[in-house]
């Protein structure tokens, strides 16, 4: 009976997913970064996801995102591995790279706009910079720093250039930043001004690349970190904090982000959810959560809490990514989840493939509606229920609802598919994770 495993309802006439609830039984640490810059407000960034606009069908959106989200799994495999075969001290760190939205923003005075990748997962700022002496096609005239009347090279003393993996002191403050795929960038440090919306904001730190090889890059200019570390665009605001909120990736509607003060959630919205993000002092630039559990249906999945906490070596944990686009679980953990999904469906399994999840279900030919098991992730504090289009996808003409998350091995990430139209604030001052749910459209 429904009563037994508290079902979400599916709506396939209007390809939509409506819950109809039962209830069940590479960086370094932030010290030696001093100055912060004054944004009393803060600001709004609107962000668009890579593909939008580009007239692909749903399916393939999903297939394309998977196959960044694998490629950028591996990544951070990458710096796993390097992490254990480097002993104890990793001498260059490399981050994640990439991502799924862009946002858009201005560089320098007189402001030139550009789109760059918004990147939960790295901290460095960059942009491609003439003089370039290899540099990727993008959509915008690449910045001139000659052209802008605020531009200013740092010095090696300076606290961002101190904050640096490995600092290079030739003509000023010289960097290389890699990322797990060995792409990477390199040239010169340097502030300027950078406008977002109608808002300044001086003196931000970045890079100023001249030598940039990688793939992905060329979904923008360049990146924008948004990570714990010192470098981040958040870490360097005077209220180091920032949420945003996804719209589904199949609608045409643009997502938001929230800057500095005015990131906060607010109780008018519904009900908060607050948990500890957790510092692993071998990749302290990710948001780590503590996931202590997780259920479906009625049922709570029989793993240890220690699964999910992170291992001596720097591996493990789960952490929170706006740039993957499903949840990848531990094997052992993902394994058992999909065994309670196929129990509880009770639809055939399609083993074709075809869609690039790992778990598929045919749709009965003669049906708008089915009841997929509700889905809640249990974190350090807060329960966090999911609406059944955060974790199911369905597509009455393919005749397939498919489960968006698969298996990995090493580190888990919640995926921005399972964040849709919510309001989500990283904290970095109280070291907290906020999520409330929210149409994201009418923020």
């Amino acid at each position: 009976m429904a009563s037994l495993y508290s079902l979400c309802c599916v709506l396939f006439l209007a390809l939509a997913i409506v819950a109809s609830y039962v209830s069940p039984a590479v960086s370094t640490s932030r010290r030696g970064f001093e100055r912060r810059n004054e944004v009393e407000n803060g600001f709004r960034v609107m962000l668009k996801h890579v593909d939008s606009g580009k007239n692909l069908t749903k399916w393939e959106q999903i297939q394309r995102g998977i196959k960044r989200g694998q490629r950028r799994l591996q990544r951070l495999s990458v710096m796993f591995s390097t992490a254990i075969s480097s002993s104890s001290v990793v001498k260059a760190p490399v981050a994640a790279g990439n991502g799924e939205f862009l946002m858009y923003l201005s560089i320098g005075t007189p402001p030139k706009s550009y789109s760059a990748v918004m990147d939960t997962g790295s901290d460095l700022v960059w942009t491609q910079c003439k003089p370039c002496s290899q540099c990727f096609k993008q959509s915008t005239p690449i910045f001139d720093p000659k052209l802008s009347s605020t531009f200013s090279k740092l010095s090696c003393s300076s606290h961002i250039c101190v904050a640096l993996p490995e600092p290079t002191c030739g003509d000023g403050c010289e960097y290389v930043y890699s990322y797990g795929d060995y792409s990477s960038t390199q040239g010169v440090m340097a502030t300027e001004t950078f406008t977002f919306g109608k808002v300044s904001v001086p003196n931000i730190g970045f890079g100023c690349g001249e030598e940039n090889d990688g793939e992905g890059f060329s979904q923008g200019a360049g990146l924008v970190g948004l990570g714990r570390g010192p470098l981040s665009l958040v870490s360097q605001l005077k209220e180091p904090k920032f949420s945003y909120c996804l719209t589904p990736f199949d609608e045409t509607q643009k997502s938001t982000l929230l800057m500095g003060s005015i990131a906060s959630v607010n109780r008018t919205l519904g009900a908060i959810k607050t948990t500890p993000l957790i510092h692993n002092p071998l990749q302290p630039s990710f948001y780590y959560l503590s996931l202590q559990g997780i259920t479906v249906g009625g049922t709570r999945l029989p793993f240890n809490e220690s699964t999910f906490a992170f291992q001596n070596d720097g591996s493990g944990g789960l952490i929170i990514d706006s740039g993957t686009t499903i949840t990848y679980l531990e094997e052992s953990v993902f394994n058992v989840l999909s065994e309670r999904f196929i129990k509880q469906m009770k639809l055939p399994v399609d083993n074709s493939g075809s869609t690039g999840l790992e778990l598929c279900f045919i749709l009965p030919s003669d049906t708008s509606e089915v009841k997929v098991p509700k889905l809640i992730f249990h974190f350090d504090g807060a329960d966090l229920e999911l609406p059944g289009e955060n974790y199911v996808i369905a597509d009455s003409n393919m005749g397939l609802i498919c489960l968006a998350m698969g298996r990995s091995n090493g580190i888990s990430i919640l995926g921005n598919i399972q964040q849709q139209n919510m309001l989500v604030l990283h904290d970095l001052k109280k070291k907290t994770l906020s999520f409330v749910q929210t149409q994201c459209h009418k923020l």
